[in-house]
């Protein structure tokens, strides 16, 4: 049985409405979260800001930081690791807005 037009814009509604809150509770947890780590305190343009979270979430995906952000190290390694600090740019500096 296919669905009518007027149906198939209702489940759009529903949808967005789903993807609108869903974003919400991910905005307020990453807010939650970075006011806890002192990102609140810190001036900072947006921009770079934005290029810290960017860089942050490429090394998650690619799988190279645990949750405690220590790079993996190999089973049973008894080396230490060191992670790159993440900068925000000399925002003192920088005359521009983002």
């Amino acid at each position: 049985m296919k669905k009518s037009a007027s149906r198939i814009r209702e489940d759009i509604a529903k949808l967005q409405d789903q993807l609108k809150q869903a974003e919400t509770r991910d905005a307020e947890r990453i807010g939650r979260i970075a006011l806890k780590a002192g990102l609140g305190e810190i001036e900072v343009e947006e921009a770079d800001l934005h290029a810290a979270f960017a860089d942050l979430a490429g090394r998650f995906r690619k799988g190279k930081a645990l949750s405690d952000g220590r790079e993996r190290a190999g089973a049973g390694s008894t080396s230490t690791t060191e992670t790159a600090p993440i900068t925000f740019g000399a925002a003192e500096s920088n005359t521009g807005e983002a």
